[in-house]
């Protein structure tokens, strides 16, 4: 049961990153349109955290959904 968790957690944050990726990219070309200068700077940045954010998340569901195990580290299973 503790396995279903775990997964449902992985592509509940996969999900919503790829969301609000989504969502960041349209605020970021939406500043783009923005005359004030101070509400494009704010615009900008904060949709720029955004998008890091949700890259962080795809990375962490990479690397969750297909482990590298370590050239040099023995395989267990063998014995």
């Amino acid at each position: 049961m503790t396995i279903y968790l775990i997964w449902l957690k992985n592509i509940a944050i996969l999900i919503a990153s790829i969301i609000l990726l989504v969502y960041g990219i349209n605020i970021m070309t939406g500043a783009f349109q923005l005359q004030n200068p101070l509400e494009f700077v704010m615009t900008f940045f904060s949709a720029s955290l955004l998008i890091l954010v949700c890259l962080t998340g795809l990375i962490y569901c990479y690397f969750r959904f297909f482990p590298q195990k370590p050239q040099g580290e023995a395989d267990h299973e063998t014995k």
